[in-house]
C-alpha cells in the first residue's frame, strides 16, 4: 500500500483495548489481583466467570446482528449457573473499575505526544470502541471526541460491524476516505475499517500483506505527528 500521508487524513479513530495501553501488561497484573481474591475467597468462581464472559463476547463477535447486550450476560450467566445481574456486577467490578488506576501505568510511549500533534495539526481524533471507553480515556490522560462504543444504545454492535465507526463519521461529518481507523486487531478493527471504507493502521509484531502496521507510536509513520516534549524552549 502506499505511505501514509497525514495530508489525506482530517479524522483519526483510535480503538483503545490494546491499542492505546500494553493489554497484556494489564492483564497480568489483573490476573495478580484476581488471585489475591481468589486465594482470599477460596473460590475460582469469579476468575472463572469472567473468562466465560469474555469468551461469550468474542464469539458474539462473529455473529452478525446477535443482540450481543442481553446475550454476553444471559449466556455467561447459564454457562456458570449464575443470574444475569451477578454476571453484570462482577463484570462492572474486574472489568470496568478496578482496572482503571493501573491504566496510566500501561500506556504505550508516545500516545500522548501523538494525540497532542494530531490536534496542533487540526485533525478530530475519536474513539470507537467495544468497551466502555469514557472512564479509561480519563484514566489514560487522553481525551477525543466523539466516543463511541459498541454498548451504546444506538450501536448495540460489536466489530467488525463498523456500525461504531459509521456513527462517527456520521457524528463528525468526514468521509469515509478522509479517515483512518487505529487498532491492533485485524479480524476486529481492520475489518470493521474496510466495511466503512476506512483505511487501517494496525498495531503488530509482522506486516500484513494488504493492511498499513505499526510497531510503536515513535515509528516513521507517525513521527511527522509527534509532539516533541524534550525540545528546550527559548529564552
Amino acid at each position: 500500500m502506499p505511505l501514509l500521508d497525514w495530508k489525506d487524513i482530517d479524522l483519526v479513530v483510535f480503538d483503545v483495548d490494546g491499542t492505546l495501553y500494553d493489554q497484556r501488561r494489564l492483564q497480568l497484573a489483573m490476573l495478580r489481583r484476581l488471585l489475591v481474591a481468589t486465594w482470599q475467597t477460596r473460590s475460582l468462581d469469579t476468575l472463572l466467570t469472567l473468562r466465560t464472559f469474555r469468551q461469550v463476547r468474542e464469539a458474539l463477535g462473529e455473529q452478525p446482528g446477535a443482540d450481543f447486550m442481553a446475550l454476553q450476560y444471559a449466556r455467561t450467566a447459564r454457562q456458570r449457573h449464575k443470574t444475569e445481574d451477578e454476571v453484570r456486577a462482577l463484570v462492572a467490578q474486574w472489568m470496568e473499575q478496578k482496572p482503571l488506576d493501573l491504566l496510566a501505568g500501561c500506556r504505550y510511549p508516545h500516545v500522548q505526544a501523538l494525540f497532542a500533534g494530531l490536534r496542533t495539526a487540526g485533525k478530530q481524533i475519536a474513539v470507537f470502541s467495544d468497551y466502555p471507553a469514557r472512564d479509561k480515556l480519563a484514566a489514560l490522560g487522553l481525551q477525543a471526541q466523539p466516543i463511541v462504543c459498541a454498548t451504546d444504545a444506538g450501536i448495540a454492535r460489536l466489530k467488525p460491524d463498523p456500525c461504531g465507526l459509521l456513527a462517527i463519521l456520521r457524528q463528525t461529518g468526514v468521509p469515509a476516505t478522509r479517515a483512518l481507523m487505529i487498532g491492533d486487531r485485524f479480524d476486529r478493527d481492520a475489518a470493521a475499517a474496510s466495511r466503512a471504507g476506512v483505511r487501517a493502521l494496525i498495531r503488530a509484531r509482522q506486516a500484513h500483506a494488504k493492511i498499513d502496521t505499526f510497531c510503536a507510536y515513535d515509528d516513521a509513520v507517525f513521527q511527522p505527528m509527534l509532539v516533541r516534549t524534550d525540545v528546550p524552549t527559548a529564552a
